[in-house]
């Protein structure tokens, strides 16, 4: 599942040495802590939150089938 987030996440970023991704699992849950450069945050984000969103739906779909919920934090 990181590989997912990690691909999502460095095609929308232009300073791809800067993302760090920390995965966090617990028995049913997984957290995930993506960190980019603060200038980046932005493209992350997206208008009003809508691509941070969409990245956490299509996270949440992957982790269905695994029987995990799933969080994505973004830090800037």
């Amino acid at each position: 599942m990181k590989d997912i987030l990690e691909t999502i996440i460095l095609n929308l970023v232009e300073n791809k040495e800067v993302v760090e991704i920390k995965e966090i699992d617990n028995e049913k849950s997984i957290v995930f802590e993506v960190k980019v450069a603060q200038e980046e945050m932005g493209k992350i984000i997206g208008k009003q939150g809508k691509l941070a969103k969409s990245i956490r739906n299509v996270m949440k779909a992957v982790a269905s089938k695994e029987q995990k919920r799933i969080s994505v934090e973004f830090i800037g």
